[in-house]
């Protein structure tokens, strides 16, 4: 049986397909005084996967859009995460993580607003 796809702003309930897999998503949103490159990236991947406890499948990588700024990614043995940064309007940066593993976000948030030097962060599960 299919269901309908629902954005989560129309209030109905969400329904976990396959309650006996293990998924962890989280977002950690944050500001800073200066631009993040895609060198700061793909160092902040490579230690995020440590700080996390995560196997390294491929090594962090990371790309510089014209129009949207930057962007990275690792793969983990159990998923693994993105990064994407942006100098306009002003120096913004958004992570997702995503495994199969559970990690503390708490610790993740903590580390992440240390290594870009962030002004301000916020982070939720999703």
């Amino acid at each position: 049986m299919m269901s309908k796809t629902v954005p989560a702003s129309t209030g109905e309930t969400w329904r976990d397909l396959a309650p006996t897999i293990f998924r962890q998503r989280v977002v950690i949103e944050g500001r800073c005084d200066t631009p993040v490159t895609g060198e700061a990236i793909v160092e902040y991947l490579r230690q995020l996967s440590d700080v996390c406890g995560m196997t390294v499948l491929m090594e962090p990588v990371a790309h510089l859009s014209d129009r949207y700024g930057w962007a990275g990614w690792v793969h983990w043995e159990t998923s693994g995460a993105h990064a994407y940064a942006w100098d306009v309007p002003e120096p913004f940066f958004s992570v997702d993580i995503y495994t199969c593993k559970w990690f503390d976000p708490d610790v993740a948030a903590q580390f992440t607003k240390t290594f870009f030097d962030a002004t301000e962060v916020v982070w939720r599960e999703v």
